[in-house]
């Protein structure tokens, strides 16, 4: 069934569209999908004195298309065409409006295209799908085919797509017993005012029995309705599915992706449910969900996943329980990290280190910062920062790293009894995976090689053998892939170097200033500095490797979309892992580690000195870092980036759709926009790599460096809380309509979460062990402090040096310090300058290192322990579920051999009914000659005899 221009009836039937724009015009057949593409009409050229004969598709004119570098691959309706043109000049060449038109390349490419979309229509409805389209009444605009998949399409798809469709029987599901009942219970009562106000199964004790769909066993399925059996996203993906199969032979086409990829088609995407907003119309599913779950104002509320992943699918729907999950467990870390913080506030009056660096009474004398312009100085000028890394760097921060470990790893347990708890009750338990169409780049490439293989191959050869793709024809893109990769890598380290540069550089020239002021702050202000610029390059990279992520991906020319994503999110989160902390893991294991000592500095460019850490430790300025960069990504990139860009591609993209209708106004269409185009304005959907990818680097945040940043998790969950509604927003109005994809689990993201938690173990290990002062300290009160106390530790950790062992040119100019300086004290564990083995690195060093490293091990086998112990512990499917599963098997085959059963009474009771009309016939035949025999004697007793035996019949 083809609805397309109807003479003299086109506007009034655009008129009568259906009004909520989801039905054909009949206002019964749903529209299932709807295909967009721009047409441009080609205007032919008629004789002067001829009368015009506008060239319509329906018109009887005949136009003769010629074009010399028409290639190979040329569909056989175009050849068709030609010939038909020929004919007709031959046969009429005094036709007026008849004429020889030559097109120029662009009309050519369009002629071509429009001979694609005629012949893929055609395909579509031979394949049972029925087509409504609009009128092509301009030169030039946007046109829709609206596609509607009737009964016998739909269960004859999804059968062969096996499709889980619910049964008759319905069975109760048992529940928890004992303490974990009353528990459950009180949640649920508690949560109550949080729980969204979505409509809910009206027995949740009871689920449906579902079973993949076979018209053969179609007795079994619960259908009221054959409309509304298949939902709209089970019906979108089936009609998907056909039109990624659906194949023409110009140019060997396989299905909708070549296509769009041909520029054939601009898009194709299912329809929304209607409009999220306004009071007209009735309720849908999408107005619920914008109601119930996408806005900022129910930002408290529960997520309603049965019904998100019933109009986006299952895919979407993991990935917002997932989200869901994460951010949950964000609560109990964030309260947690705030107890660090503020048992750090509490203890820092009684920290004795800090106190001493604090005291002016210790007249400890630095070394200076630089050569020639930097003074001698006063360690408690330092004061400042030695309180404030108190706050971070106390033995409450082991505890802390300990627990986000074990944090990680529950976490990723929780998700998985979660993930079978869902694939439970969204039937996708024995899930199969599907095969998936070859992607457009790989047939196109595909093509190529068929037809470059076509002129050197011999008669010989083996026609039969299928073509594919070898390694040597991805050997260029692999190579590629390689160079570039190891480039962008390299690219991110210049950048840290860059950054250090600059560090070293204005503190230079920081320190030649004349402002007594600029000089007291020089290293507030390099920091700052140089971390928003450290931020800014992050930010820049990060864009530009998410498009090199994907053009490498692109040239590997992998075969399915699932290895395309999988190997696309594989480069993307390496090159923004680097990105994203390369400059901290610089801060924390590299900075102020090859400075050198006073005498023998390291000096880059032969005149700067690599930049030491503050008198405090590092920990503090790896604090700032991690902070900076974490809030910095989330604020910009991942909220503002993600709502004002999808913005401004809308705006575009309406701009240029209605600058093109205003160069032609259609008087023939409607006021009232319908729902495809609405929603061919909105953004197209790419995927949820970006979505995930932000979530993991955020990840990485909360569990890698958690040990200098306690706050890390509450921040963490600040976005996250803002982040569910902004995506679950864009999703419903920013967004075409996604295609349903059945996915029983996050895929790769799963493996690269538990990768980060196993990395965070052993980077926290160094962080506390090789960053903070946990281990000096250790060392100095069980090993070296005469009464067991912290007193005297920062005179323990300053080494001596003398001042007159100073390379010429180095020394302070104009020192304006008040005494005369012999020694000044440098951080370090070195031989004083009086020991016979002068600044070579003292017994304390080598101790001090040993036990780093001890830590280190011993820190990472416990914490392994005890995450194999947590994941040994809680199972991976829930007890109940499992039990479940068991049941539903059971249930099944009970249900099956009761229907065959009952389906075996009914065909045995239709061969007794046989029998005994056999029988009954053969009565009949008796009684029958009987009274025939009596005609004669009494015609009323033959009429009787007649009307019995039809009774009896």
């Amino acid at each position: 069934i083809i609805n397309n221009y109807v003479d003299g009836t086109q506007g009034e039937a655009r008129d009568k569209a259906s009004p909520s724009g989801l039905h054909f015009r009949d206002s019964k057949r749903k529209v299932d999908y709807v295909l967009a593409y721009h047409y441009r009409r080609r205007l032919a050229r008629h004789a002067p004195s001829a009368a015009s004969l506008e060239p319509t598709h329906g018109s009887a004119s005949v136009a003769l298309v010629l074009n010399g570098s028409y290639g190979k691959g040329r569909a056989e309706p175009r050849q068709q065409q030609q010939d038909d043109g020929q004919h007709a000049l031959r046969e009429w060449p005094e036709l007026p409006g008849l004429e020889m038109v030559e097109l120029s390349p662009l009309d050519a490419l369009e002629e071509e295209r429009r001979l694609q979309r005629e012949e893929y229509e055609r395909n579509l409805l031979e394949a049972g799908l029925e087509i409504e389209k609009d009128p092509e009444n301009k030169s030039q605009g946007l046109s829709f085919v609206r596609i509607h998949a009737p009964w016998q399409v739909l269960s004859r798809e999804a059968e062969f797509l096996k499709i889980k469709m619910p049964t008759k029987k319905m069975y109760e599901i048992t529940e928890e017993k004992g303490i974990l009942k009353t528990l459950n219970e009180i949640w649920c009562k508690l949560t109550e005012p949080l729980q969204p106000q979505v409509p809910q199964q009206e027995n949740t004790k009871m689920k449906t029995l579902s079973y993949p769909f076979s018209r053969e066993k179609i007795y079994l399925y619960n259908i009221k309705d054959k409309d509304t059996f298949f939902d709209n996203a089970t019906r979108s993906r089936i009609v998907r599915e056909i039109l990624k199969r659906t194949s023409t032979k110009a140019r060997n086409s396989m299905g909708i992706g070549t296509l769009i990829a041909n520029n054939v088609y601009d898009a194709a995407y299912p329809l929304h449910d209607g409009e999220y907003e306004g009071q007209n119309g009735d309720m849908n599913e999408r107005k619920l969900l914008y109601q119930e779950w996408a806005r900022y104002a129910v930002f408290y509320k529960f997520q309603p996943i049965d019904l998100i992943r019933k109009y986006f699918g299952e895919k979407i729907g993991l990935y917002f329980a997932w989200l869901g999950l994460y951010t949950e467990f964000l609560i109990p870390s964030s309260v947690v990290g705030i107890i660090v913080f503020l048992y750090g506030c509490i203890t820092i009056e009684s920290d004795i280190p800090s106190k001493e660096m604090c005291d002016q009474r210790n007249a400890f004398t630095m070394c200076p910062l630089c050569d020639k312009f930097c003074d001698y100085w006063n360690l408690s000028s330092a004061c400042a920062t030695a309180r404030a890394s108190h706050l971070f760097d106390n033995p409450a921060t082991v505890f802390f790293s300990i627990f986000m470990a074990l944090w990680a790893t529950m976490f990723l347990e929780q998700w998985k009894r979660l993930q079978m708890r869902l694939s439970y009750f969204w039937d996708l338990t024995g899930l199969e995976e599907e095969e998936e169409h070859p992607r457009p780049e790989y047939e196109t490439k595909l093509l190529q090689k068929k037809l470059k293989n076509k002129n050197i191959t011999t008669e010989n050869s083996n026609e039969n053998e299928k073509e594919k793709l070898t390694w040597s024809d991805r050997m260029p893109g692999y190579a590629a892939n390689f160079g570039l990769i190891l480039f962008m890598i390299m690219l991110t380290f210049s950048a840290v170097f860059g950054v250090i540069v600059y560090r070293i550089t204005t503190a230079a020239a920081l320190s030649f200033s004349t402002s007594e002021t600029i000089r007291s702050n020089v290293r507030v202000t390099v920091t700052a500095t140089a971390v928003i610029l450290n931020l800014v390059v992050v930010l820049i990279l990060d864009e530009i490797y998410g498009a090199v992520a994907k053009w490498l991906t692109e040239i590997e020319i992998p075969k399915t979309e699932k290895t395309f994503e999988e190997r696309l999110i594989l480069k993307a989160f390496l090159l923004k892992f680097v990105n994203s902390y390369a400059s901290i893991f610089y801060v924390a294991f590299f900075k102020g580690r090859f400075v050198g000592r006073p005498g023998r500095y390291v000096y880059v460019f032969e005149s700067y000195r690599m930049e030491e850490c503050a008198p405090g430790g590092c920990l503090m300025e790896l604090c700032i870092q991690l902070s900076i960069i974490m809030l910095g990504k989330q604020l910009i990139q991942n909220n503002l980036f993600e709502i004002g860009i999808p913005k401004l591609k809308k705006l575009l993209r309406k701009l240029k759709d209605e600058r093109t209708e205003l160069k032609e106004m259609d008087t023939n269409q409607s006021k009232d926009p319908q729902q495809w185009d609405l929603d061919y304005i909105l953004e197209p959907f790419t995927g949820l790599t970006p979505e995930y990818m932000e979530m993991i680097i955020q990840f990485g945040f909360v569990t890698l460096f958690v040990a200098s940043f306690p706050l890390a998790p509450v921040f963490a969950l600040l976005n996250n809380i803002i982040e569910v509604r902004l995506d679950a927003k864009k999703f419903v109005t920013e967004l075409r309509r996604p295609d349903t994809v059945r996915a029983k689990d996050i895929g790769i993201w799963y493996n690269i979460l538990s990768g980060i938690g196993k990395l965070s173990v052993i980077i926290n290990a160094f962080v506390i062990a090789v960053t903070s002062d946990f281990i000096p300290r250790l060392m100095y009160q069980y090993a070296y402090s005469q009464n067991g106390t912290m007193h005297g530790f920062i005179n323990h950790t300053l080494s001596y040096f003398n001042v007159s062992q100073l390379k010429a040119g180095t020394q302070p100019e104009n020192s304006l310090f008040a005494q005369e300086v012999s020694f000044c004290r440098f951080k370090d564990y070195r031989e004083p300058p009086w020991s016979p083995h002068q600044y070579e690195f003292s017994k304390q060093y080598w101790a001090v290192l040993s036990a780093r490293l001890a830590f280190v091990i011993l820190f990472q086998n416990l914490v392994m322990f005890l995450s194999v112990l947590v994941d040994w512990m809680i199972p991976d499917i829930p007890k109940d579920i499992s039990e479940q599963i068991k049941k539903e098997k059971t249930v099944l085959v009970d249900f099956f051999l009761k229907e065959e059963h009952e389906k075996l009474k009914l065909v045995e009771s239709f061969i007794a009914h046989d029998k005994q009309k056999r029988r009954s016939g053969t009565k009949s035949k008796r009684t029958r000659a009987a009274s025939f025999s009596q005609c004669h004697h009494s015609p009323k007793g033959s009429f009787t005899s007649f009307s019995s035996q039809h009774t009896v019949v």
